[in-house]
């Protein structure tokens, strides 16, 4: 795959795609922290062999994109006494920012598939530009930053164990993703460590992982508010999928999703955490084609227009 640029305003948002131009289109969306190489490559292939042509980009802050290190980081206070204050920026930003990517695909429309954040994103697209979704996946994330928080104990373990400011060299972001999975990944599936150190290898040549434009990403997820009125709106076939023992967004955010959109199919795994376990990768891009398949046959709703 190779990294293509384009714009939303004076963001500029890097991306890549595989998969013929005649699959359905389909756009990865990644979270917090993340960069596009976080939805692993054999993921993309499999989604490919089920008939997709795919995208992942990174989010504004992320990777190759746009990083805003003269906005400054919110501090923690800020963030939750003044959340719209502190924001440098919002979810719809970071939406508009995935519809750039659609743009610049020349899709009419495309099937989101978004996981924490990026699951709030992808929710933020369907909600604020209903027109250009196919249909929406949404995996181990939440309608409001209020239901399905971490509990205190889960952030204090994160915080001791896995600390942004520590990461200096690619050994250092190996380390970190390891532990950090240690905390919040999937107690029912083993992380291949291996697989984690060449991620963060990768992901450290493009940028690695800054502390600021976490919490500046952070900041706009916090500041989002409620979307559950505006997801009463959505028209689209809808999966959420989440785990029943992910400890950062607690499975409650997965439900509130689900019931918040009309028609939308909740599935949870026992075991899976807050990652993309491989040996679900079957069954979970199964169920996302079977959804892009259903979505191809219906009629189009006037009222997502």
């Amino acid at each position: 795959m190779t990294v293509t640029t384009t714009r939303n305003g004076p963001i500029e948002i890097a991306y890549e795609t595989c998969g013929p131009s005649d699959g359905r289109p389909l756009l990865l969306v990644m979270g917090t922290g993340g960069q596009m190489l976080s939805w692993p490559d054999p993921f993309c292939r499999e989604l490919v062999a089920h008939g997709f042509q795919v995208t992942r980009f990174d989010n504004r802050d992320a990777g190759l994109s746009t990083r805003l290190t003269d906005a400054g980081a919110p501090g923690q206070l800020s963030m939750l006494l003044r959340p719209a204050t502190a924001a440098r920026y919002t979810l719809a930003d970071m939406a508009d920012d995935a519809v750039a990517v659609v743009d610049a695909m020349k899709w009419d429309t495309a099937h989101l598939v978004g996981i924490s954040q990026g699951g709030m994103i992808a929710q933020a697209v369907a909600t604020n530009h209903p027109g250009r979704v196919r249909s929406l996946t949404s995996i181990s994330s939440t309608p409001t930053p209020r239901i399905g928080k971490p509990k205190g104990r889960t952030l204090a373990r994160i915080i001791r164990a896995a600390n942004p400011k520590k990461v200096r060299t690619s050994d250092d972001l190996g380390a970190y993703l390891i532990t950090l999975a240690g905390v919040v990944g999937s107690p029912g599936y083993p992380v291949d460590e291996a697989e984690l150190r060449e991620l963060a290898r990768r992901c450290y040549d493009r940028g690695g992982l800054d502390l600021a434009s976490i919490q500046r990403q952070t900041a706009a997820l916090v500041a989002a508010g409620d979307r559950r009125p505006t997801l009463a709106n959505v028209r689209v076939p809808t999966l959420v999928i989440h785990g029943e023992a992910d400890p950062l967004i607690r499975p409650e955010g997965g439900h509130a999703t689900a019931e918040a959109i009309p028609g939308a199919r909740l599935i949870t795994y026992p075991g899976m955490g807050h990652d993309l376990p491989r040996a679900l990768w079957p069954t979970i891009i199964g169920e996302i084609a079977a959804l892009a398949g259903a979505a191809e046959q219906r009629p189009s709703d006037p009222r997502a227009r």
